[in-house]
């Protein structure tokens, strides 16, 4: 990685660590922006159930969302193997598979679901739009898994992107923001409503990106896992491990939320729901390849269909499961996407509640995580 790409990720992420509450805050039309996953939501959504043993917590059922997808490995996982429903007791878990960003969030909202996991910019999105009044993060899931994947034939250094047509999954999505704002740090231009510039953005929806790949129409795609690793089985490249532009290699890509009202009148629920998390992560780092064909099989459960291994094998060797919900790196998406004038800056303090997974990590005997100043009062 250029030296400058990485001063500039270290100042990012200092920017998003450093005084946030202290921050000149405008609340913006952020929705309009399409800062956020709006990919279609599945007309057939399946819902699972499943209860661990035992007198139920304080409420009778908790209803959990998540996507069908690798950087959602916490869920697929322990959903999968039981381990979230073992610490719920007689408390019945009903999950429900969402594939956009926005139709997760409004279930949150309109109270038909209490925790679900997502990503950075849905999270951001969904707080903003309530005014700070309908959602907590309260812990990490995942970092990375993001990748820029090129034609060989057409682009061979990251120079020859200029000129090119690069797909993101959407306007204003975390890795639409991502390339903008690696754009701008090479000094090219593109307007960021149009996609038109130096380098033609391309927004297309994941699931029908690998047929513009095969058909010519793109030259690339900065995508998640595991469209990344389709498009490289299908003849792409990988030019760029979005990783490599932040400090540590870690950056937010999956989040666990909580419906504010059901935090305040459960919180033995979430405690249990995290400390099911938690267990997950310890589950999947201790042993990798079970965790992996775990996921591949929730995803066959879920979608008909499992992953093939040379697809799911790279993907999954991208995707670090982590509780920390690497909240300066959500600071600096943040800041990015009002650089790329894609949002204006937004009123984040209080997104984070972090009180009950650093209750379960010190009982754990694993050091507590930080909020980055953005945790609720």
């Amino acid at each position: 990685m250029p030296a400058t790409t990485r001063t500039t990720a270290r100042k990012t992420l200092r920017r998003g660590l450093a005084a946030a509450s202290a921050l000149p805050l405008l609340i913006g039309a952020l929705a309009s922006c399409g800062y956020g996953s709006q990919a279609e939501t599945a007309d057939d959504r399946k819902a699972g159930a499943a209860s661990g043993s035992g007198a139920a917590l304080s409420a009778p059922e908790v209803r959990i969302g998540y996507f069908p997808n690798l950087t959602h490995a916490t869920a697929l996982v322990g959903l999968q193997e039981g381990l979230i429903a073992k610490e719920l007791g007689g408390t019945k878990l009903k999950a429900q598979a969402f594939n956009a960003g926005p139709s997760e969030i409004e279930a949150l909202n309109g109270g038909s679901l209490d925790i679900g996991f997502i990503g950075p910019s849905p999270s951001v999105n969904g707080y903003v739009k309530s005014k700070g009044q309908n959602l907590r993060i309260v812990s990490g899931s995942a970092s990375g898994g993001v990748k820029l994947v090129v034609n060989p034939d057409r682009i061979k250094t990251l120079d020859d992107l200029k000129g090119k047509r690069i797909a993101t999954p959407q306007k204003g999505n975390t890795q639409d923001v991502a390339f903008l704002n690696w754009i701008s740090e090479k000094g090219w231009k593109v307007d960021p409503e149009s996609g038109k510039g130096d380098v033609s953005v391309v927004r297309t929806d994941n699931k029908v990106t690998p047929d513009a790949f095969k058909q010519g129409s793109i030259d690339g795609a900065w995508v998640p896992e595991p469209t990344a690793s389709k498009l490289v089985s299908e003849g792409a490249s990988v030019l760029l491990d979005e990783a490599e532009l932040w400090p540590d290699k870690k950056f937010v890509i999956t989040n666990v939320i909580v419906s504010q009202k059901f935090l305040k009148e459960h919180p033995d629920v979430v405690e249990a729901v995290l400390r099911g998390t938690v267990r997950t992560n310890e589950w999947i780092n201790a042993d990798p390849e079970r965790a992996k064909a775990s996921a591949n099989a929730a995803l066959k459960a879920e979608t008909g269909k499992e992953l093939d291994a040379k697809i799911i094998d790279p993907a999954w060797k991208s995707i670090l499961v982590t509780d920390d919900p690497l909240a300066g790196t959500l600071k600096a998406q943040a800041e990015d996407a009002v650089a790329a004038k894609l949002i204006e800056r937004p009123e984040l303090a209080g997104i984070y509640d972090l009180t009950l997974l650093n209750k379960v990590l010190k009982e754990s005997g694993k050091p507590e995580v930080s909020d980055a100043g953005l945790g609720a009062k």
